[in-house]
């Protein structure tokens, strides 16, 4: 029995599916319904389903950031996506992430059978362990994930950042975002925060009104002793060494 996971914001939309569907016909149970993408995520950990329905135009969410982290994290997990977004760009790149099927609000019943029969198909053919083979032009989710995740820790450097936030932001577990930039980067999220601020940090230090301690507070370190051990450890000489060298001397 193939099990099921429904999200959408509008609760209608999910116990409508779940009522007119015959699930069991195509050996599935629906075992939860989500209502946003942080409860839908929450869905997906605890019952680790074989299939998704979800919409990707959520308030506040970024839909193809959020297929790229499940793709990624639960490769297996056929994915089908109920929207009202007409764009054909937005829907060929859902797909090249590895989306089953696009699918129009609102959806006909033979469009949403046939889904289930090419997703349930699909599962029916691969081992227990298998993943399915990628689509032709297929855009690698994981790749994808590491992009957001480094452009997340651009915009965000210098506010109080955890590895947690970034992994939320990628719709992604913490374990799943370490292992990537790990394997992707060879870099720790902490050593890609380091880099960012330091390197941010230089540019500020240019500006001779600005204190070592204020250039520290701007970059997102609120102890000046740590961003100095931060600073020396990566410039392999202190901010006021190196403001000295780069910069003359303030």
């Amino acid at each position: 029995m193939y099990k099921v996971v429904l999200i959408d914001d509008e609760s209608i939309i999910t116990e409508g599916l779940q009522k007119v569907v015959d699930w069991a016909a195509y050996n599935c149970q629906v075992v939860a319904l989500a209502q946003d993408a942080p409860s839908g995520a929450q869905a997906i950990r605890q019952h680790q389903p074989d299939i998704l329905f979800t919409d990707i135009k959520m308030p506040g969410e970024d839909g193809l950031t959020m297929l790229a982290g499940l793709k990624g994290e639960f490769p297996r997990m056929q994915i089908a996506v109920l929207t009202g977004y007409r764009d054909f760009e937005y829907a060929q790149r859902a797909i090249r992430l590895g989306v089953s099927r696009f699918l129009l609000k609102p959806s006909k019943m033979e469009e949403l059978n046939e889904a289930l029969e090419y997703m349930t198909g699909v599962l029916d053919a691969l081992a227990p362990t298998e993943e399915p083979e990628p689509p032709p032009e297929a855009e690698n989710p994981n790749s994808f994930l590491v992009r957001q995740a480094q452009a997340y820790i651009g915009e965000h450097y210098n506010q109080r950042l955890s590895l947690l936030d970034v992994a939320d932001h990628c719709y992604v577990s913490q374990w799943h975002l370490s292992k990537l930039l790990n394997k992707h980067l060879g870099q720790t999220f902490y050593d890609l925060l380091n880099l960012v601020r330091i390197q941010r940090a230089k540019e500020l230090m240019s500006d001779p009104a600005l204190r070592i301690s204020e250039v520290a507070e701007q970059v997102g370190y609120a102890d000046t002793a740590h961003f100095s051990r931060v600073f020396k450890k990566l410039e392999g000489i202190s901010a006021g060494e190196w403001r000295n060298i780069h910069c003359g001397k303030f």
